[in-house]
């Protein structure tokens, strides 16, 4: 059985927010209108990151824990982290906007953003002999700043109160993928291509990547949530 353990994982991640999508509160399902097409545009893009990782040899799957089935060389797993990650981190936002009414982080998300953008540039530019380092730094400066055009800081401090809480689950479930708590991980790292830093067993460059992640799908979630509410005003 343990041939099946990622996409356990898949189906453990996604099962409660899916479950939880029809509550009566926070309504999640009505807003599936812009979250899918967010979770599309997102995970096309890193799929065919993550497809030309796996070719290059950033980093491979064990097939231990892999059903065997692959598209374009990535196993179908892999496919559907795409989906059922940010269907998680983003129904943890919106639990989080709906039960903590003040946005705790917002004096601090600006002065926060401005640091890590040129940090995370500055690590990326030292690192360019490393293929996972250098692209995952320069793409979430690059997200970074982006959505800091686009809203000027006006999500971010909810942002960022959503990716430390999904930290908790995120140790957990890129810990197993990593190796901890089962016999071999069932993503193995090329460790030429990283800093070797870990958490726990965690590349410490996995914790940008769930940033970017999360971010590029609050981002395109927000925009067309933003662009029908305009429509709607406009049709009054």
């Amino acid at each position: 059985m343990e041939k099946y353990l990622y996409l356990l994982l898949n189906l453990l991640t996604i099962s409660f927010p899916l479950v939880r999508s029809f509550e009566h509160r926070v309504q999640y399902a009505k807003k599936w209108y812009a979250l899918f097409p967010a979770i599309g545009i997102t995970g096309l893009f890193f799929l065919v990151w993550d497809h030309w990782f796996t070719v290059i040899g950033v980093w491979e799957f064990n097939p231990r824990y892999l059903t065997g089935i692959f598209f374009f060389e990535l196993p179908l797993e892999e496919w559907l982290f795409f989906l059922t990650v940010p269907f998680a981190c983003v129904f943890i936002y919106e639990v989080l906007n709906y039960f903590v009414k003040k946005d705790v982080l917002g004096a601090v998300a600006k002065p926060i953003t401005l640091v890590f953008i040129p940090a995370f540039l500055i690590i990326g530019l030292l690192n360019l002999d490393k293929w996972y380092t250098s692209v995952n730094f320069l793409v979430a400066t690059a997200m970074l700043s982006i959505h800091f055009i686009l809203y000027q800081g006006k999500y971010l401090g909810r942002f960022y109160l959503a990716y430390l809480v999904s930290l908790i689950p995120f140790l957990i479930v890129n810990g197993i993928l990593t190796g901890s708590f089962i016999d071999e991980p069932i993503v193995i790292y090329n460790n030429a291509e990283n800093l070797g830093i870990r958490l726990f067993t965690i590349p410490i460059e996995d914790t940008v990547y769930s940033m970017t992640l999360m971010l590029m799908n609050i981002t395109i979630y927000e925009r067309i949530r933003n662009t029908k509410t305009i429509q709607t005003v406009k049709s009054l």
